[in-house]
């Protein structure tokens, strides 16, 4: 059965009643039936999985690539994006995951996206034509803030690159 959740305005098809919460859960999105920013969302339970993989330059061209469907130059993001960033927080908390500090990055990327919030608000006509981008917007920084409760325990971590990275983060959480 496919039902559709919402965040913060946005609805999501999963398959079952409740919204994923970790990467054991990717198969609950019914992936194909969203968009990314380049097209088909399909790929990103693919992308999610290379990341996911222990193997650093498959983890990082991955997750290259998964940047560029949900927060491409770190600032256009799309439909898909609010419902990857549950699992991109799993990867960030998984010790055997290469590149967490980049993880780490990329949330704070969709923590901050406000292309088209701005944009609208300085020309509100443009709401009618691309209000659906705004509630992306709204809907993954919401996503990302959902599960900031995380953050103290990636901030006591042994690798600098990711406490770093955190309280980067954290910062931009704080605005």
């Amino acid at each position: 059965m496919t039902s559709h959740v919402g965040v913060r305005g946005a609805q999501y098809p999963v398959a079952g009643e409740r919204f994923p919460v970790g990467l054991r859960d990717v198969g609950l999105v019914s992936w194909r039936d969203i968009e990314d920013v380049s097209g088909s969302a399909a790929a990103i339970p693919f992308l999610l999985a290379a990341v996911a993989s222990g193997d650093a330059p498959a983890a990082r061209n991955a997750l290259e690539r998964l940047q560029h469907r949900i927060c491409q130059y770190g600032f256009v993001v799309g439909q898909a994006t609010a419902v990857t960033v549950p699992f991109l927080w799993d990867l960030a908390q998984r010790p055997q995951t290469t590149c967490r500090a980049q993880i780490l990055r990329l949330l704070r990327n969709i923590a901050d996206a406000r292309q088209w919030e701005t944009t609208v608000a300085a020309f509100p006509k443009l709401r009618r034509h691309h209000g659906h981008h705004v509630e992306w917007e709204c809907a993954a920084r919401s996503a990302v803030r959902a599960q900031r409760g995380v953050i103290p325990r990636l901030l006591a971590e042994r690798d600098a690159e990711v406490v770093h990275a955190t309280k980067e983060l954290a910062a931009t959480l704080a605005d």
